[in-house]
Parts: structure tokens; sequence; C-alpha cells
């Protein structure tokens, strides 16, 4: 079946040869008569066949059709056509979904048709540029390329990644275009009945990207970026364009907002090189490894769909099987929930079997077959598999494997790993082999309470799940292993559960001895991080026996110091201490050490960085399923903030800090089982346990006292701590008006109620939230970076926000297309608000020739170079937002003492530098190269040399101690400098004066009274050095000094345009010759002040008003253009 290019039909005559099977309002679909009928339809019938059979093949007419037309109309356009009733069917079911309802938002039936036509040309283009997907019609993807190129005017640099047809929604009406994904941008062109629409929002600039659907779009994708909404629909693909847009917005975030995590990333350094081919794979193997648990590293390589054995149920269960570099991994697709996780470390062999079903056997060391049937490609997969096999056997490999996976021995208490001391080298840095819990609560076998014989049975149970399973690394995980988990895992095989459903087994055994060696590394070290641990040690678990003594303390800190060493970038951050603290109860040390790794690096990813953006963004999906779950306890709060505040802790410590440890072991239990998802779970579960009590609560505090109450009144009846350890028993006695809850039916509950959130839909929740989180920072980064910055300047809000924007968007400009860009390094956000965001010079030249009052200069170039070197206070060649806004303030609102005062600094060092471009052909214009170099030249004046003393002595950030005497001193200093007085102002000589006047010139260029503010230069520039003169007689009346009034007198006739540049450096270098071989002379900014306030015109000129509302309008649309220019 195909779309059709829309062709015009008579039906009058036609109606002979085709029945109608289908229509509605909009559309029929037909069936050519003869066609599947039995007899073969009568005479008519006959008629149509020979018809069909005479014709030759290329103007056969498919059986099947589907004509649109509109109400009032005799005309039908043909738009597709199918050879079975199947295909057709799909396509009719395609325009009902996703056409139909749009159709009625028109107002008259030529709109519907020429939309209809629109859409059609361009599901045949998509189709045909189906091919070129998978990057086999290059010439397809050019055109589309070129298309992007032509409309957009962006960068060359600028990457398009794919394209494709869709409607825009303008109000609500659709328009038919196109959308491109590209690097750094999401465009839209759409061109109809003389109507442009074009549309650019760069990734970064995204706060929601989700799908949606209502009554007339179906299925569409909603963007919105900076308070706007668009929305997109009527995709052919709109999944697999949504995963894209999904990538490309997250990848722009972690790029640009997000360096901590990016760093690491080196599939997505380089922004050139992103495909769509290899988006969409990097997206399925994320979900793949997270599903799984696999290390990060992993890439997922090949996917089969085919059945497995399941031996303790007797039958097949049909799914997927996914492989990667290391593993072989399966989940079922058909609700049994089953999973099998096999590393090829445990792979002993790999055969064909059962030929007829297509069969692939894989034996383990653990003695376990697994069966896989119905499997394409089956003999080349099998030696694939033996080659990959071989490969990872190296000798060195079995030998650590052996020891390091259970499922190599037949009793689970062998599970040790690697060398069990590095020698014993004092007892701090012994890495201790047992788990706290052994060693403090050793089970007594004789005396059985009820607890323990409980305990017993538990233990039992999952006995006999391993022998009916399989135990190890490669158990079968299946319903039966969760409802285990759920009852809660019993405390001696606790640690090793964790280990093998966090997946931290297998960083384990892939890493032997990574940890004894971290630990060597790593102690002794002192760092902000060491500092902090040994603060929060005793503060972990201060009421467990363990952790009153120094083998669990020096445990804790070994495990803490050792990551912190590994991952300097997550450091140490609060709530690690509570959490490893807990694993170390339960795990023997490394072990410990790897199930921090998978919390930190897999589980909660982006938790405990300085920003814990990952736990931000977990708090807004519970929000989401708050909403979707709880709608009435979401009517009743004013405001959902309530919720992130109280339950920031649930998700950094997994519940650990608010429950008592007993209880809480438990919810530890279903998180390395069940991911995030399980701490969601148990949220909605808490909440909806004390809904009423919530809705009747007038305020946060109330609402927080009753979380509180229900938190101290869990227990956990079944477990086997002793009473001394335990934090719910200690209430038992006292009377509690809350009844007693038991944790083991909270979680029940909470996966028989809320069980159905689906991890996927969890993934792509987070996904979307980033993204919200993130504009949340950034928005909360600009409000307070503009309050500081507003009460210095005279911009209304509205104007200076504006400029906040051109001025980030500078700084994200610089770093789109450059791959390892300096400027990323410029944007840290854990620095202060105003120190978030700084630019260099190059940017600043752009934003300066953009929306400065005096960027039609001829010498614009050395004018932003000489500003920014004078807001360049710290001499980092960076400035801020603030610094920009002042200046800019000055230009636009400053008195005329302000303005003329900003150009005299300019002209003096620090800010002026002796400026020659090095081609002269380009006259002012300055290559970024130079302005780079020239706005790095040290200051070198000798009046300046206290300024650069004060700075050197400036209290350097992080370095040793702060002394509050130098910053006290330093902030005095800043007071003097806003009040500077004019008479502290260093004097200008005389080649600085010089360029002075020629700045003037450039200035006045073009000006109404240009021909008066020449003049008035001339004058000015004579009585000056008159006054310089007599000043020079009174001083030193014995030399005798040749009157160089008969040079300086200037001529009445004021050169004409084009030669003025000339006259004007023949009048100043002779004056400069004449007085060259005496005394250097110079002026003081008052007389250069006193000369101009008596030339009118020159006030005029200073005092009139610029609009920056018009400079702001035309820097938004040229910001882009300037960029590709550079």
């Amino acid at each position: 079946t195909m779309w059709l290019k829309p062709e015009e039909v008579l039906l009058k005559n036609a109606l002979k040869l085709w029945v109608q099977e289908r229509s509605n309002q909009y559309f029929v679909l037909q069936r050519r008569r003869g066609y599947g009928e039995e007899g073969g339809g009568g005479l008519a019938g006959l008629l149509v066949g020979t018809l069909d059979a005479v014709l030759d093949s290329t103007s056969k007419v498919a059986p099947f059709r589907i004509l649109h037309q509109t109400p009032d109309s005799q005309v039908y356009w043909s738009i597709a056509c199918g050879s079975s009733r199947e295909e057709i069917t799909e396509h009719w079911d395609w325009l009902e979904h996703n056409v139909m309802k749009t159709l009625s938002v028109f107002d008259s039936n030529e709109d519907i048709t020429s939309f209809v036509q629109g859409k059609i040309r361009g599901l045949i283009a998509e189709e045909g540029k189906g091919s070129f997907v998978k990057e086999d019609d290059p010439e397809k993807f050019r055109e589309g390329l070129m298309k992007f190129e032509k409309c957009f005017g962006l960068p060359e640099q600028e990457k398009l990644v794919t394209y494709y047809s869709c409607s825009y929604w303008k109000g609500r009406v659709p328009c038919q275009g196109w959308l491109y994904l590209s690097t750094n941008f999401l465009s839209f062109y759409s061109f109809l009945l003389g109507a442009e629409i074009k549309l650019i929002i760069s990734w970064d600039e995204i706060s929601k990207l989700e799908k949606t659907s209502n009554v007339i779009l179906t299925e569409s994708i909603h963007v919105c970026s900076r308070g706007e909404d668009h929305y997109f629909s009527m995709f052919l693909h709109i999944s697999e364009t949504f995963l894209l847009m999904e990538q490309l917005a997250n990848y722009a975030v972690r790029r640009l907002f997000d360096k901590e995590t990016f760093e690491n990333d080196l599939v997505l350094h380089d922004p050139l090189q992103i495909t769509k081919r290899g988006l969409e794979s990097r997206a399925h193997s994320e979900q793949f490894s997270a599903f799984f648990r696999l290390p990060k590293e992993e890439t997922m390589k090949e996917v089969h769909e085919c059945f497995l054995w399941v031996p303790f149920s007797h039958y097949n269960t049909h799914g997927k099987m996914c492989i990667s570099e290391n593993y072989i991994c399966f989940a079922s697709q058909d609700g049994s929930l089953c999973s099998v996780i096999i590393p090829l470390r445990e792979v002993t062999g790999v055969d064909k079997a059962d030929p007829a079903n297509r069969g692939v056997s894989i034996s383990t060391k653990g003695k376990t077959a697994f069966r896989f049937t119905e499997v394409r490609d089956f003999e080349q997969l099998v030696a694939k598999l033996r080659m990959k096999c071989n490969a990872t056997s190296s000798p060195q490999h079995i030998i650590n494997t052996e020891v390091a996976a259970s499922s190599a021995s037949d009793s689970p208490k062998d599970f040790d790993a690697g060398p069990s001391k590095m020698g014993q080298r004092g007892n701090s840095k012994t890495v201790s082999t047992e788990a706290l819990m052994t060693v403090y609560h050793p089970q007594d076998a004789e005396n059985l309470d009820s607890k323990m014989l409980k305990e017993k049975m538990k233990e039992q149970s999952w006995n006999i799940l391993f022998v009916e399973r399989g135990h190890g690394v490669s158990m079968f995980r299946t319903k039966k292993t969760r409802d285990l988990v759920v009852r809660g895992i019993p405390e001696a095989l606790r640690g090793e559960l964790w280990l093998l459903f966090s997946g931290a087994v297998n960083d384990m055994a892939s890493n032997p001895g990574y940890y004894t060696e971290l630990v060597e590394k790593s102690l002794g070290t002192c760092t902000l991080a060491t500092d902090e641990i040994e603060r929060d040690l005793r503060r972990s678990l201060p009421e467990h026996p363990a952790f009153q003594s120094d083998t669990g303390i020096s445990a804790l800190r070994r495990v803490l110091t050792a990551y912190a060493y590994r991952n300097p970038q997550i450091g140490y951050c609060q709530a690690m201490n509570i959490l490893t603290s807990v694993l170390l109860l339960y795990a023997k040390e490394e072990e410990a050490f790897w199930l921090l790794v998978a919390v930190c690096e897999r589980m909660l990813p982006d938790y405990f960085n300085r920003r814990i953006i990952g736990a931000l963004v977990d708090q807004a999906v519970f929000e989401e399923l708050i909403r979707v779950h709880l709608p009435q306890l979401t009517d009743h709060m004013t405001d959902m903030t309530f919720f992130s505040s109280v339950s920031l802790s649930w998700f950094l410590t997994l519940f650990i800090s608010v429950l008592p440890i007993e209880s809480a072991v438990n919810v530890v239990d279903c998180f390395f089982y069940d991911g995030i998802k399980a701490i969601l779970q148990l949220g909605l579960a808490v909440l909806e346990y004390n809904m009423e009590k919530l809705l009747t609560c007038k305020d946060d505090a109330e609402a927080v006292t009753v979380l509180n109450r229900f938190f101290d009144s869990v227990t956990n009846k079944d477990s086997p701590l002793p009473p001394a350890v335990q934090q719910g028993s200690n209430l038992s006695n006292t009377k509690s008006d809350h009844p007693k809850v038991d944790i083991t039916d909270l979680i029940r509950e909470s996966n028989e109620r809320y069980g159905d959130i689906r991890y996927e839909d969890v993934e792509s929740m987070r996904c979307r939230n980033r993204l919200y989180v993130i504009q949340m920072l950034e928005a909360t980064t600009k409000q307070n970076v503009l309050r500081v910055v507003s009460q210095d300047v005279k911009f209304s809000p509205s104007d200076l926000e504006e400029l906040y924007e051109l001025f980030k968007k500078e700084h994200f400009l610089s770093c789109y297309w450059n791959v390892n860009s300096p400027v990323l390094q410029h944007h840290d956000a854990s620095l202060p608000y105003l120190d978030q965001y700084r630019i260099d010079c190059q940017q600043f030249r752009v934003l300066c020739h953009l929306l400065s009052p005096w960027s039609h200069c001829a010498n614009r170039d050395s004018l932003a170079l000489w500003t920014f070197r004078l807001m360049d206070e710290s001499s980092d060649c960076l400035i801020n937002f603030k610094q920009f806004a002042c200046v800019l303030d000055t230009m636009y609102n400053g008195s005329f003492t302000d303005k003329l005062k900003l150009l005299f600094k300019l002209h003096i060092p620090p800010a002026f530098t002796e400026v020659e471009s090095l081609s002269p052909s380009k006259g002012g214009d300055l290559s970024k190269e130079e302005l780079i170099h020239f706005s790095q030249l040290s200051v070198s004046s000798v009046g300046y040399s206290l300024e650069s003393d004060s700075l050197k002595s400036s209290p350097e950030k992080g370095k040793g101690k702060v002394d509050i005497q130098a910053y006290l001193k330093q902030w005095q200093d800043e007071l003097l400098k806003k009040e500077e007085n004019i008479k502290d102002l260093p004097r200008m000589n005389q080649s600085q004066f010089i360029q002075f006047s020629k700045t003037l010139y450039n200035l006045f260029h073009g000006d109404p009274e240009e021909e008066l503010l020449y003049r008035a230069i001339a004058v000015v520039t004579s009585l000056l050095l008159k006054m310089e003169e007599v000043g020079r007689r009174l001083q030193s009346p014995t030399s005798p000094v040749k009157s160089p009034v008969t040079v300086t007198e200037v001529p009445a006739e004021i050169p004409r345009k084009g030669q003025e540049e000339s006259s004007f450096e023949q009048t100043e270098g002779s004056k400069a010759q004449s007085l060259r071989g005496n005394h250097e002379w110079s002026f003081a900014f008052e007389q250069i002040l006193a000369s101009l306030l008596n030339e009118p015109a020159f006030v005029r000129f200073f005092e009139k008003p610029h609009d920056i509302k018009v400079k702001i309008e035309s820097a938004k649309h040229l910001q882009l253009k300037a960029r590709s220019r550079v």
C-alpha cells in the first residue's frame, strides 16, 4: 500500500468500476469491482476484470483505494491505494486517528483540501526518505540538508541529524511543513499559500518536551520553551521522532548545564559526530544497561526475538535476547516477568540445539543450561557467541571470576571477593572481610525463638528458589523472586542478594583488586571531602554498636574515602554516610564499596553531586505520580512544593533516615530489586495511608508532624535484630495514639496498588522532568542575578531580563560548534549566581556591536576591546553580567559627565592599549585571534602599578585560610572606587589624546550636526593645547619655547567628508610634531570636561536619548547571524 500524490478523480462514471466499502465526512475507501467477490461480481465485475487484464502492468489498478472529498464538492482526490484489505485498512485507520478530528478546525472546504493534500505530499516525501534514514540514499538527505541550510541560515557546523514531515499548530490551525532536528536546534519551516513560518528553538531553552493528546490532536509532541507552547502533530513515526528529540534535548542539557556527568561521556564529546542511528542505539543501550543493571560501559550490540525454555514451569516464554560486549540478557515480553542475565565470564559452552526449532543452548559454570529457540540466524549467533566466549576466558579472568561469582560455588558462604587483606599494615588499612552484622549479631543456632524460626523459614524459601531457579548471577528472576523480596530478604542472605540484584556483583568481578588498591591510594589524602567524611563518621548510625567501635568507623571511613577518590566529581555528599553504614552492616567492605558505586553512578544518577539534580528530578516525577494517583490530595494542597521538601530525604537516603533501621532495610531490599520505582511506590503508599489526616491539615508544619508520627509507628515484627539495635521497638512501651503499621504490609500494599507503574514510564518521566528541573534552576539563577544587577542600573526590569537572555545566549552560541570549547569551562553552576555565566572578549565584541549605541563607530572593534579591558578588573579575561549591564547602562542612561568619563577611561590604561591590526586591508576590524591577544595584554603603565598590586594581594579564592581583614580592606577599596573622584583620574597623554579625538570624530560621523561637532573638536583641542602651553610657561619660565600657536590655530575651513580623516591626521600629527623635543603634554579629565561643556553641540550629542528596546529586538534576530559570520 502507498500514499499517492493527490489527483482529481471524477466519480460520475467511476462508480460502475468501484464499490464503496467505508466512508465518512471526508474520506471514502473503495474496492475495485470484481475483486474478492464470489462469482467475480457479475457482468460489471467481469468487465472490470477484462479491462485490468488487457491493460499493461504499469497501468494496472490496485484493488483498493482511498479518496478524499469535502461535503459539498463533486471533486474527489485519490490519496492512497493498496493491494490488500489489511494494508489499506491500516492507512484508513491512520487517517481516522490522526487527520479526521483535526479537519473540523478549518473554516472552509478549500482549506481542508489543501491541508489534506499538503499532509499526503509530506507523508510521501517522508516514506521516500525512509530509505535515507538507513543512510542508503545520501541524495535525498543532501536535498533535505540544503533546504535546512537555506531556510535557517545557521552556521555550517550545525549538524542536521534528521527531518520529518509534520504539522505545526499556529493557534487553532495546523500548518503542514518540515521539522528539522539538528545538534543544537529544533527548527520548523512551512511555506503555504504565500505564508512563511519559521521557528528555531535551541534545545537548551526547552523546559518541557512530552507526547500529549487531546480532542483535536490525537497524538502530538508538546514543546515548551521560554514560556511559549508549541505543538507538532501528524507524524508518520511519532515514537521514533520523540525518542530522537528526547535524546537531543537531553544531550544539550548534559553538555551545557551538567558538565559533571558529561565529561566522562566519550560518545557525546563531539557534537559533529552525532547521527540519528548513533542517538537511537545509544538510547536503547542506556535503557538496556539500566534495566539489567549492567556496568555503564556496556552497549547493546544486537537483539533477537526468541523463546526461552523455563524448566521449573515447563514452558517457553517469549521475549528478547539482548547481547552486549560481556553479557547475554533475556527479558520476557509476555507478562511472566521472567528475566535472566548471563555474564560471558560464566559461560562454558555455546551449542546449536534442536535445529528444527532454530535453538541455541548456553551452558554456564553453575551447571545450568539455557535453551533459546526460534532464534533468527541461530547458526551465525552460535559462531559469534563462541568467539566472544573464547575471547573473554583468558586464564587470569577465570581465576578471578571463580572467586567472585557465587554461582561458581555451591554454598553462599564461600562468597568471598578477591584478596582479603593487603598485607598486615596496621589496622586502619586492613580491609575487613566480614559484614558487620555477622560480627555484632552472630545468630545463635541453638536457641531459636519464634522470630528466629520465622527467619529460618524465610531462608528455607530462598534456598528452595535457588535449587529450582539457579543461584548466583545467572539465576532466573520471576514474579516469585519479587514476592520473596517484598516479604523482606533474610538477614543471612541480604548482602549477597543486594550485590546480585544491584548488578554490583558484575562490577566487582570485572575489577578484581581494584578496591584494595584504591584504599591504599586514598588513605591519608586530605581534601574537602575527607574533612566532611571525618565530620560525619560518628553521625551515621550512632545507635548501632558496630558504629560505636573503631571496626565499623574505620570501614566506613575507608569506603567513603575510596569512593571520593574514585569519583572526585561527586566526592562526598551528605546522605552517602547513612547509606554506606547500612550497606556495611550486611555486605563485606569491598562489596559495600561496589554497592555504593551502583547506587551513586547507576541507580540514582546525579543524586550526589553539588546540585542533587537527580533527586530533584525524581521528586518532580513523584509529584507527577501524586497528581495521577492521588488527585484528591493535589486538589487539597495549594502548593505542591510541600511534597518536594518533605520527600527529599526519602529519595536521598532511601527512607533510611526516616524509618527505624529494622524497617528501612526492607525498603532497601526492594530498591535493589526494583530500582527507584520501589521508592516512588512506597512514597505513594505512605501518602495514601495518611490521606485522611493530611486532608485535614491546615499547613505544612501539621502535615510534616502527621508523617513523622506515622514513620515512628512503623514496625517490623519479624525482625530478628536484638531489641537494643531496633529503633522502632523503643516506642512499643510508650502509649502511642498511632496504631502500629508493619513495614511488610506497607510494602506489599505499595506493590499491589502501584506495582503497575512501568519501569519504562518512570525512565521517560525522569527524562522529561530533567529538562524542567534544569530550567527551574536556571530561572533561579536569572532571578538572583537580575535582583542584584537591577539595583545598579536604570534599565527597566524587562529590558534587563532581555539583556540577560542575550548575554547567556552568546555564551551558549560559543559552545555549540566548538568541540572542546574553552568557553564551556566558563560556566560553573556551583559558583555564586553572578559568576555562573561569564563571557570573553570575543563574545563581548559580538554583543557590543549588536547593542551599543556607539556601534556605528569606525573603530568599534578597538572600542569594544578597550571597554572589555576596562571591565575585566580581575584580569582573568572574563566579565560577568553585572559588569556588562553597568557599562551599557552608562552608554544609554548615564549623564553627560558619566559618558564622557567612560570615554576618557577607555583611552587611558588599563583599558587603553595600542591597537594595530596585523592586516592593513581590514582597516579598524580585528580578527578573533588579534582581539583575544590584545585583551590578554597586561597593563604596563607606571601610573597603574598601584592598581595591579592591589589585585595581586586580593585574597585568592579557595587557597588556604581566608583572611577576613584582607576581604574587609578589599570591600572598603571597592566602596571608595564607587565614589571615585574626578580628580583621581590619571592624566591623558599625547598619543592617548590623539586617539580620543579620533574616536570622537568616528562617533560623530553621520550625525545631522556632524559639521558643528567636528568644528567643536577642533576648537576644544586648540583651547586645551593653549592651556597646556600657558601652564608649562608658568612652571619653567626660563626655558625658551617656540610658540606652537601658529600650528595649532585651526583652519576655519572644516574638511569635507572623505577628506576629514587625512586632514585630521595631518593637523593632529603636526601638533604632535611641533611639541616633540619639548615636554610631553598631558590633560586632566577636568580640563577636557570643562572645555567640552562649553560646546552645546557636544552636550546635545551625548544627552540625546537612545532606545535600547529597538537594539534588543534587532539583536534577537541578528545574534545567530552574527555568529555564522564570525
